[in-house]
């Protein structure tokens, strides 16, 4: 059968691509922008010809298009932020020979009253819903949720496709990964998806409490329990988390006295506050974390083993930004964003030197330690745009590195050496200080100094 072609094909396409009332990009198969039509264009304030070739996550805010390319998986109606409205965007992988060549992008309205209309809606529904949600965490203690684990590297995808896997169970999680990686944003999010979001959930810091205090804090005390009692007594976190989320950061390093009565809390589901004559029973799903190895605690007799197997049925680990510099880029603009909403400070992005230097310098102290650069950059910069001179001392790049000839490993070993020994300086040897300053865990710092013979 003959196949009859349009002599006004041109023309159609060109009414299809860009004449119509909606945003197109079209991507490659590694992301780049290959065509963007004009309606986009002046949504977006762009040239096409500054566009085009660039990686669409630096021409499009919160894009998920290289995503696509790189899962082959449609996205339907999925609702995108864009330059302070939120629309409704529609994105199709691009096949051929079963092989993923690209990716196109639709963004639907039909014009700019409706769109609006639309957009206040929406930006109504969200914001009740963001009023009840704040409610609700103010109520029973939880900050953040899934949707602030931020990355799209296979490690992160696979950690929070696991935490949304593993949430609705009662099973006891024991979170590790390096001080900084954000392991109670990982407890806060399982505690949100799972069926004690309505409970409270409770967090204790084992590290931060005094030794002859924890076991008061953790199971609370009668009234008359010892001297200075509080009158009426104290509940401790296991009661107040009685229904919800018990979470015990920090938890090597817990003492052995402390242990025991958790093992009992786990074991038997019930508590014994200090000069209680009966226990009492709580319900409480425990999340544990920590940055030490458990395995060499219990060797040492510092850690239960019948406890270590109690707290690891289910086991998650937060990548440090070493094993994850794809997420990078992505993590610093959701840094920068947050910082300044908060702030109220204009500063829109990074030089492309900083964000290139980001992906260099080593981060001993991870995602706490970015947001903490950056949040000092916001304040120190001058401009809409965080330059190399708004980055705090200690992460300044320096000579020596510059000079050095040695492998990827040594530079940044080097790099990492020399930021420690810059923190020390500061800190007048305050190795306390120093490790706040470098936003890291004592116990981290003091690992790093024995490995570097500082």
């Amino acid at each position: 059968m003959d196949v009859l072609i349009s002599p006004y094909r041109s023309e159609i396409l060109e009414t299809v691509l860009e004449k119509l009332y909606y945003c197109l990009v079209i991507v490659d198969d590694r992301g780049h922008v290959i065509y963007l039509n004009d309606h986009y264009c002046r949504f977006l304030e762009v040239e096409r010809e500054n566009a085009i070739g660039k990686h669409v996550t630096d021409v499009i805010e919160n894009t998920r298009m290289h995503i696509v390319c790189k899962t082959g998986k449609d996205e339907i109606a999925d609702l995108q932020y864009i330059r302070g409205n939120h629309m409704i965007a529609n994105r199709v992988a691009v096949k051929a020979n079963g092989k993923v060549v690209g990716a196109v992008g639709i963004v639907l309205f039909r014009d700019t009253k409706e769109w609006m209309n639309l957009n206040s809606h929406i930006k109504e529904l969200l914001l009740q819903l963001d009023d009840y949600r704040k409610k609700l965490d103010e109520r029973y203690g939880t900050t953040y949720s899934l949707h602030d684990i931020i990355g799209n590297s296979p490690q992160v995808i696979e950690l929070r496709s696991k935490i949304k896997r593993i949430a609705s169970s009662d099973a006891s999680v024991l979170i590790r990964g390096e001080s900084g990686t954000g392991k109670e944003l990982v407890a806060h999010s399982i505690h949100h998806l799972s069926e004690r979001s309505a409970k409270p959930f409770v967090s204790i810091n084992c590290a931060s409490i005094p030794e002859h205090l924890l076991e008061s804090e953790l199971f609370g005390y009668k009234e008359g329990a010892f001297s200075g009692a509080k009158k009426g007594g104290k509940p401790g976190k296991f009661q107040l988390a009685d229904g919800g989320t018990l979470f015990l950061d920090e938890i090597g390093d817990m003492p052995l006295s402390a242990q025991v009565k958790i093992l009992r809390a786990l074991q038997e589901g019930e508590i014994e506050a200090i000069g209680a004559v009966n226990p009492q029973k709580v319900d409480v799903r425990i999340i544990a974390a920590t940055n030490q190895p458990l395995e060499k605690l219990i060797d040492e007799q510092r850690f239960r083993e019948d406890l270590f197997y109690r707290i690891n049925v289910i086991q998650l680990k937060t990548p440090s930004l070493k094993e994850i510099p794809e997420d990078i880029r992505l993590l610093a603009k959701y840094i920068l964003q947050k910082v300044t909403n908060r702030t109220g400070k204009r500063v829109l992005d990074f030089d492309k030197e900083v964000l290139n230097y980001f992906m260099y310098y080593p981060w001993p102290g991870n995602i706490r330690e970015l947001e903490n650069v950056i949040e000092s950059a916001v304040h120190l910069t001058n401009s809409e745009i965080i330059q190399m001179v708004d980055l705090p001392d200690h992460i300044q790049p320096n000579i020596l590195v510059e000079e050095h000839n040695g492998t990827l490993k040594e530079i940044i070993g080097e790099t990492e050496k020399l930021a420690i020994l810059h923190a020390l300086k500061k800190a007048n040897g305050d190795k306390q200080l120093a490790a706040k300053k470098l936003a890291i865990g004592k116990s981290n710092l003091y690992q790093k100094i024995k490995k570097y013979g500082l």
